[in-house]
């Protein structure tokens, strides 16, 4: 026999019709994406667009968002993804100095015009790839993390692959234009939700004006949002005749961070705009709520040298939720009546399941918090005598 605990508890959940995911954890497909709030849609200048709050990778807003589309310098961001990645596993360091190869400083485009043989370091070039989209810095980087630019490219596809980046194959680390070179704002969003996890690269996104060679070299941001839309933090612009001007953009206000993917823009204007516009419909209408199982009754031992073993359930509910829409989350827990010792720590003694309008959002073993050994005869002997004379 089991024993039944359950336990109610209301919290704000939206009536569009959305699943919550974790952030650490399953991502939404844009079919699950929600509506424009009233039915209608955003006035967006873009050929694919989307929003995507970055902590549980919730799609909140998408128009043409896994259509295959240039990218143009927005590809930088897995660009600095890798750098990032090589920064932080110790593979290289910001100090590093990178000797620019005669192939590096053939890139046209914005540049900031290395000469083959000319050093910097991975600080300087991360910042021109940041701020001022270089493409010879961001070659120079690519040839210096992986040892050719052919070598990189292959890592960023292969990490593209392992993001469930389906519409996305990249030929260079810059984004110039190239046929097999193309991905999907919702694609760009997932690897822009990706840079993220390494929070240092915002104190390269979120610089204004900068500059290098000993002052010599002026940087600007190409990111025009950063002084105009409060709590923006980054990520990356980009611009070429096949692409049109493009954008990801991140913001976090009031604890949510919401990433915008415009694609396709026909102006420069017109793509700041229509990212403001989906950030600013995500501020507004939606907010991040977490909800914890909470403490829980102990479970009985049997045979043990303790009646009871303290319990827990590992993990917890967070969901991107509309702020002015609310329903009924219940809450069920089911733990055993009791458990046989010896019982180790970490044992799973049950379930707590999170529901909305009855069907299953989330499950999360409940476990036991310590061991407790079986008890032996001197125990038992003593447990006999309780009983008999109280």
């Amino acid at each position: 026999m089991k024993r039944l605990t359950s336990v109610l508890i209301a919290v704000l959940v939206g009536l569009f019709a959305v699943f919550p995911f974790l952030a650490s954890e399953t991502r939404p497909t844009v079919s699950e994406s929600l509506p424009a709030q009233g039915g209608g849609t955003l006035n967006l200048d873009a050929k694919g667009a989307i929003l995507m709050e970055a902590g549980t990778g919730t799609v909140l807003y998408a128009e043409g968002a896994e259509e295959k589309l240039y990218p143009a310098s927005v590809t930088k961001i897995m660009t600095m993804l890798l750098v990032m990645e090589a920064l932080d596993n110790g593979v290289i360091s910001e100090n590093d100095l990178v000797t620019a190869s005669e192939h590096a400083c053939s890139y046209g485009g914005t540049q900031i015009y290395l000469e083959p043989g000319e050093t910097m370091t991975v600080r300087d070039l991360l910042k021109a790839v940041s701020i001022n989209s270089a493409n010879d810095a961001a070659a120079a980087l690519a040839e210096f993390v992986a040892g050719s630019e052919g070598a990189f490219v292959a890592q960023m596809n292969e990490k593209a692959e392992d993001l469930g980046m389906n519409n996305t194959n990249f030929v260079n680390p810059c984004g110039l234009p190239d046929p097999e070179h193309y991905t999907c704002a919702y694609d760009v969003a997932l690897m822009t939700g990706e840079l993220l996890k390494h929070p240092h690269i915002l104190d390269y996104t979120g610089i204004w004006m900068d500059s290098l060679r000993n002052g010599s070299f002026g940087l600007a941001n190409t990111n025009k949002l950063l002084k105009t839309y409060r709590g923006m933090t980054g990520m990356k612009t980009g611009y070429t005749d096949e692409a049109g001007h493009c954008l990801s953009a991140t913001a976090t206000r009031d604890g949510m961070t919401l990433i915008a993917v415009v694609l396709g823009g026909s102006t420069s204007r017109g793509r700041f705009s229509s990212a403001a516009a989906l950030l600013d419909y995500g501020f507004s209408g939606f907010t991040v709520v977490t909800r914890s199982v909470g403490e829980l009754s102990p479970v009985a031992v049997k045979k043990g040298v303790a009646d009871w073993v303290p319990v827990r359930a590992e993990g917890s509910l967070t969901l991107v939720l509309p702020k002015n829409n609310t329903s009924a989350l219940t809450m069920e827990v089911k733990t055993e009546e009791f458990v046989q010792a010896p019982v180790s720590a970490g044992q799973v003694v049950g379930f707590a399941r999170f529901l909305r309008d009855g069907e299953e959002v989330l499950s999360v073993p409940v476990v036991a918090t310590q061991a407790v050994e079986k008890a032996g005869f001197s125990e038992n002997l003593t447990s006999i005598l309780e009983q008999l004379f109280g």
